[in-house]
């Protein structure tokens, strides 16, 4: 992957089509999309049709960085490497992915622990028994059950030693 963030199936970089820089403003996204796309319109290369089917597929590169960049939560997911321009848009998973970002931004902000950041998606994906599948429990005293699986394969062990004699 050449670009400087994104996925969108190809290894074109959304930030380099417009030339801005991965932190630019949403105010700099729109300045230099409309920069691009009055440079670029297909209808003024028409007259030169040796220029016009680059003017168009430049134009149509242009339009599409513009659609995901100007968009925060297409830019996050692209941002974050999932956004693919293949698939059709599911704003579902845009909202999804962009209240985990908020999440996480608000763990680093406030200091929370992993464990905190835990126990919030497990409560929003579906409480307990989410988290269960997913190898953890949010209500279990790690060290405690750490020392309990010691325990109990210590057990085991010496179980298997009396009975092979």
């Amino acid at each position: 992957m050449d670009r400087e963030g994104g996925s969108n199936g190809g290894s074109l970089c959304y930030y380099s089509v417009l030339g801005i820089r991965k932190d630019s403003s949403s105010s700099d996204v729109r300045t230099a999309y409309r920069k691009l796309a009055m440079k670029w319109h297909p209808d003024r290369w028409a007259r030169n049709p040796g220029v016009a089917g680059e003017a168009k597929r430049r134009f149509q590169q242009i339009q599409e960085a513009y659609s995901v960049l100007s968009d925060q939560s297409k830019r996050s997911i692209y941002d974050a490497g999932l956004y693919d321009a293949l698939e059709d848009e599911d704003e579902e998973f845009c909202d999804f992915m962009q209240e985990m970002a908020s999440m996480m931004n608000n763990v680093k902000n406030e200091g929370d622990s992993f464990e905190d950041l835990q126990r919030m998606f497990a409560d929003m994906v579906g409480g307990e028994g989410m988290s269960m599948m997913m190898g953890f429990d949010v209500n279990e005293d790690q060290t405690a059950s750490k020392k309990a699986r010691v325990t109990a394969s210590k057990a085991n062990t010496a179980k298997r030693g009396t009975s092979r004699r």
